[in-house]
């Protein structure tokens, strides 16, 4: 998965800014690269789990859509755990077509992880950081 170092910071920004609760969100691509992301609350407000507000998930998916992007990843943050999907990740993970991108926050600097999870099996997935002009920087 190729990511926007951008985009790589404002979600590690915005799992800083929830502490100590998780972060949630959505990334969206322009072809192969993750160019933008969405922040998304947390409406459980908890240390361990999160829930999308509905509302919320409905306008990123629509702003997608009016900017010729695509959904391709769910990103939350771990506040105390590394960066690896827990038993709900997993259990909760319906869509086999995207990733799972994980901030844990639990070290001394963020640790960013993504993941795909198809019928309970867990998959590292590459993440190669590359600047807005679409090579690493």
């Amino acid at each position: 998965m190729k990511i926007e170092s951008s985009v790589i910071g404002a979600i590690i920004e915005h799992a800083r800014r929830e502490l100590p609760h998780e972060a949630c969100g959505y990334l969206a691509a322009d072809g192969e690269r993750v160019c933008r992301h969405y922040e998304l609350t947390n409406t459980d407000r908890a240390a361990d789990h999160f829930s999308m507000d509905p509302a919320e998930q409905f306008a990123a998916i629509g702003d997608m859509r009016s900017r010729n992007l695509r959904p391709v990843a769910v990103y939350h943050s771990h506040p105390e755990t590394p960066a690896r999907p827990s038993a709900e990740d997993i259990r909760l993970a319906f869509d086999p077509d995207i990733s799972y991108v994980i901030v844990s926050m639990a070290g001394p600097e963020p640790v960013t992880r993504a993941f795909r999870i198809r019928a309970g099996q867990v998959a590292a997935e590459e993440i190669e950081i590359i600047s807005s002009s679409g090579r690493a920087p």
